[in-house]
């Protein structure tokens, strides 16, 4: 059996320019989903599946994503002293799901593109098969998407795309994948990746989203772009590059997820993703529910709508 995969890179260096300016001075990766980061989302999934190594990928201005995980014992110190237990108690649990993680930053170097940070990650995976994951995405799911791309993995020891299906209309998004052969399960032989095709030209229904297996290979190829780029500095290093070229000639597989993916990288999926969050929450979806009702009432109706 293929070894089980311990080692995640999350690129977190991206100036989160869709979703200026609220993000001219907060990170993309620390805007709130509920009432945590979106990159803890990432991070409490990559260690509910088993990951002991996280290496976050940064650049300038993104210290406040160390500060959140770093422990403070300081805070927790005044908090039980006012007697704030609970409190207390969540923000070591942060500190510790850190711990667990193992996580290191680096800083990025090299051309703009996001094979960039998985490349420079590769000092500190070897070898070895690695989880990458995007710090914008929110999965909610039964089996954490990451596992499932883990077990993608041990079946047939190849690279592993997440898939999920889309619209065919939405194809102009996404990194739509050319089937060769289905395996069931969700498992799909792919030969590439059409980037934003019109929908007439979509060679399958489904995307490519945030989730990778890469291996050995996808980092080799990763550098022969980078050597290409530096002969003529132009254009940027893309991870589905890789894939593609990697596909070209070996095998690679795309798993199709089971759950629901939130998006948070622009404004309109952002909305969405915190919406979806605060009516799932035992407290804060009943008050949800009970404004988005009285903000529908017509405003000739006599109704009162500004009480929540």
């Amino acid at each position: 059996m293929s070894p089980t995969i311990r080692r995640a890179v999350i690129p977190a260096a991206g100036l989160g320019s869709r979703l200026l300016p609220l993000t001219k001075a907060t990170p993309k990766e620390m805007l709130p989903v509920g009432d945590k980061p979106v990159i803890e989302h990432t991070v409490r999934e990559l260690v509910d599946s088993g990951i002991t190594d996280i290496t976050i990928v940064v650049s300038g201005g993104k210290s406040l994503v160390q500060d959140h995980f770093r422990p403070n014992p300081a805070l927790v110190a005044q908090l039980r002293a006012d007697g704030k237990t609970a409190y207390a108690d969540a923000v070591e649990e942060v500190a510790e799901l850190a711990h667990k993680g193992h996580i290191t930053y680096l800083d990025q170097h090299g051309p703009y593109g996001n094979g960039t940070p998985v490349l420079n990650a590769a000092r500190n995976t070897g070898d070895e098969p690695v989880l990458v994951l995007w710090p914008d995405d929110v999965f909610v799911a039964e089996v954490p998407r990451a596992q499932q791309l883990i077990r993608a993995y041990e079946q047939t020891g190849c690279p592993v795309l997440a898939l999920m299906p889309v619209d065919p209309a939405g194809s102009r998004r996404y990194g739509v994948p050319i089937v060769k052969e289905d395996l069931g399960e969700g498992l799909l032989r792919i030969t590439g990746l059409v980037e934003k095709p019109k929908p007439a030209d979509a060679p399958s229904s489904y995307a490519a989203i945030g989730g990778y297996v890469v291996t050995p290979g996808i980092i080799d190829e990763l550098r022969e772009q980078t050597r290409r780029w530096y002969e003529h500095r132009q254009g940027e290093i893309y991870l589905t590059d890789a894939l593609n070229a990697y596909a070209a000639t070996r095998a690679v597989y795309g798993q199709v997820i089971q759950g629901r993916w939130y998006d948070t990288g622009n404004p309109a999926d952002y909305l969405v993703a915190q919406m979806a969050s605060a009516l799932a929450h035992p407290e804060y979806g009943p008050i949800l529910r009970r404004l988005v009702h009285e903000l529908d009432v017509p405003v000739d109706s006599g109704e009162d709508t500004t009480a929540v």
